[in-house]
């Protein structure tokens, strides 16, 4: 793997020269304290050190609200939309959102693939960097270091005031044709970035404690504290949900049908006809999400569909911290093997 030291005053000129390539998308501050992914009109305008964006990058491949066809009643025909296939370039991507997007593909890719989100998805290239946790960062718990590579094709790892280059693929070389701003680097060591935010347990043994916790009383101790408003899942860059709907025009001889984000901590999502909600209480909601990010998939896939990146509970207006569910499930897993190697050792002891 080839690696390129590189100033800090060069990167506007690399992301200049990547503007000729592509379009670029890159994290933009938004008001104070956000940040943003958007495409770039001035390299001066890129932030390079920040906590996280709002939004994932999730929303470029499978936005939020997305027309599937148009239809008139009148003419008796049915237009379908179909996503238009473009060149871009994600510049300064985290590794847990890199990790996010391949956890994407294999959603929209296994079974029946989305033809609009594997248009979307042909085409992109990724250029990471490496990042400073803050105190809701964790994913190193979930086996994703600040420096993992997968995905991308080039990434910038911060030593000092500057960077070290790291060309990943061939379409990572491709990309820095024509750029003279480099400088080889022979020896490029890795070090390892602090964690404040973590996971008691390896995330192999999560499947196992979720198997225990069913009934756990911590599902209703978290559930007083929720308002089910859903910003974890609308948020979250691995949520995949969407409700389908159709809407008419004013003249009601023409509409469209579109499909939008929803989420399993909404009130309606679990709603069949007749208002039977199969999980109408927060308790349910909040366990589901839990399921499916550390048991479900985890048990077919051997991995976590949760990245780590602290989103959840970041946006949380109730203060809802993922890592703390886990940690007191784990708690309350731990307390149910200590009960049972008593109750063994009292019956051994008894003679029973």
């Amino acid at each position: 793997m080839e690696c390129y030291h590189l100033p800090h005053q060069t990167i506007p000129i690399l992301i200049d020269h990547l503007m000729t390539l592509a379009t670029v998308i890159a994290p933009h501050a938004k008001g104070e304290k956000s940040f943003t992914y958007a495409p770039v009109a001035h390299s001066r305008d890129v932030v390079l050190e920040y906590n996280r964006t709002l939004l994932s990058l999730k929303k470029f491949f499978l936005p939020p609200v997305e027309q599937l066809l148009s239809y008139s009643i009148r003419n008796q025909t049915v237009s379908e939309t179909i996503a238009e296939a473009v060149e871009r370039i994600f510049f300064a991507v985290h590794s847990y959102e890199m990790q996010a997007i391949l956890r994407l593909d294999h959603n929209m890719l296994e079974g029946h693939p989305e033809k609009n989100y594997i248009t979307r998805r042909t085409g992109a290239r990724f250029i990471g960097i490496s990042f400073e946790p803050d105190e809701f960062h964790f994913s190193r718990s979930v086996g994703i270091r600040v420096e993992e590579m997968g995905g991308f094709d080039l990434f910038l790892n911060k030593v000092g005031e500057d960077y070290h280059l790291f060309v990943i693929t061939d379409a990572g070389e491709k990309m820095l044709t024509g750029f003279q701003e480099l400088a080889p680097v022979k020896s490029a060591g890795m070090f390892e970035r602090h964690f404040k935010n973590k996971i008691k347990y390896h995330y192999n043994r999560l499947p196992e404690v979720l198997d225990h916790v069913y009934q756990s009383e911590v599902w209703q101790k978290v559930a007083g504290r929720c308002v089910g408003c859903g910003a974890c899942n609308l948020t979250c860059p691995t949520c995949y949900c969407f409700d389908v709907m159709d809407t008419l025009d004013l003249s009601v001889q023409s509409g469209e049908r579109s499909r939008r984000w929803d989420g399993c901590l909404l009130t309606p999502f679990a709603e069949v006809a007749g208002g039977e909600n199969f999980r109408d209480k927060f308790s349910q909601r909040l366990r589901h999400r839990i399921y499916r990010k550390f048991k479900y998939i985890t048990d077919s896939e051997s991995t976590p569909w949760c990245t780590g990146c602290g989103r959840c509970t970041a946006y949380c207006p109730a203060g809802i911290s993922i890592t703390e569910i886990i940690n007191d499930l784990i708690i309350d897993f731990q307390q149910q093997q200590y009960a049972k190697t008593n109750v063994k050792t009292t019956m051994t002891e008894s003679g029973i």
